[in-house]
């Protein structure tokens, strides 16, 4: 645990919620359906913050009185401990929400997962990324859609989009960005010997379509293909699929799985405002931290989190040192701890940086 103090004031949140109750209030508010969705939104993150934490309120102290009685009632110990772990899920819930203060936070995401050095076992590698994502979306209750996806030539996936959808996927799953390192035995190699695989995953908000970024046509280069299928009846006959270039930038967008070329176009260009957004949110946290004096390493090669299943098992993440010997948990999507910790470190390096500016 960090050694700092997340303030949680339900106080100024039922405040906004009566600000923005008020706002519902007005007449003509619904006539702006794009500004009352987000209203509503804010309304009902607001609400649900302050519910759990009145709840939790009310449960400590029922949890307080328990403990209390175990003293001469011992076979209540199953029963406190059963209520001490849920509280402690709980709160660590409402700690998480006070985590997320930035401007696409509490919105969708667009995880993109690439395979890196390690040829055919990178492709793989990617797939079981890929896989370990939509579990962990499942376990959270987010939804994902598929936005595109190239296979590899023998196995795998080369480069995957997911949209994940769900509150503060955007805030959660930026924990995620950086390299992925896999240990193993390759599956692919005839003698069974020991292969290193790299996969990268970024991650940007998915914006509304009208969001108003700056993109000139020229600076785009726009190509169809063949979307790829599962080959027979699945093929797809005709170049529906779009990818585009930003050629100042160097970004790469593609899209394959809509129904036709103009909605892969449109959601590639929607991918692309999102890529972009993201780009001008480093840009801004790089100025920020040398003004602060505080280096980053951004580098491809700086790997985050090291997945090694042999000569042992066991997950490190490099930036928190947390590990975890229960790979296949991990793999199978438990990956709220590892997330928890690079935001809670993440949020004190913030703070003490913001008390020595």
């Amino acid at each position: 645990m960090c050694g700092f103090v997340i303030t949680f004031d339900p106080a100024r949140l039922q405040e906004r919620i009566d600000e923005l109750d008020t706002l519902i209030g007005e007449p003509g508010f619904w006539d702006d359906q794009e500004r009352a969705v987000k209203v509503s939104a804010e309304r009902s993150r607001n609400a649900r913050k302050v519910e759990l934490y009145e709840s939790l309120s009310a449960d400590v102290a029922d949890a307080s009185d328990l403990v209390v009685m175990l003293a001469d009632a011992p076979e209540l110990l199953d029963e406190v401990t059963a209520t001490v772990t849920s509280l402690s899920s709980r709160i660590d819930e409402l700690e998480e929400g006070a985590l997320f203060s930035g401007e696409y936070d509490a919105g969708p995401a667009v995880v993109t997962v690439s395979a890196g050095a390690g040829g055919t076992d990178a492709m793989d590698w990617t797939e079981m990324i890929l896989r370990m994502y939509l579990r962990w979306a499942e376990r959270r209750g987010f939804s994902t859609r598929l936005l595109e996806a190239s296979p590899g030539e023998e196995a795998g996936i080369k480069s995957v989009a997911l949209l994940v959808e769900g509150e503060n996927a955007y805030g959660i799953l930026g924990a995620e960005k950086g390299v992925h390192r896999l240990v193993r035995l390759s599956p692919f190699d005839s003698a069974h010997r020991r292969h290193t695989a790299f996969a990268r995953v970024d991650v940007t908000p998915w914006v509304d379509e009208d969001v108003d970024v700056e993109i000139d046509d020229g600076d785009l280069r726009i190509d169809t293909y063949r979307a790829s299928g599962a080959g027979g009846q699945h093929v797809n006959k005709t170049d529906s699929a779009v990818r585009i270039t930003h050629l100042p930038t160097g970004i790469v967008v593609q899209c394959q799985n809509e129904r036709s070329q103009t909605s892969n176009k449109q959601t590639a260009m929607r991918v692309l405002k999102s890529r972009l957004i993201e780009l001008e949110l480093k840009n801004r946290a790089e100025e920020l931290a040398k003004e602060r004096g505080m280096s980053q390493d951004n580098s491809f090669g700086s790997q985050i989190r090291s997945y090694v299943l042999h000569p042992y098992t066991m997950v490190n993440d490099h930036r928190t040192n947390r590990k975890d010997g229960n790979i296949q948990a991990v793999l199978d999507g438990d990956l709220d701890p590892f997330i928890r910790d690079f935001l809670l470190r993440r949020t004190a390096a913030d703070g003490d940086a913001v008390a020595e500016s």
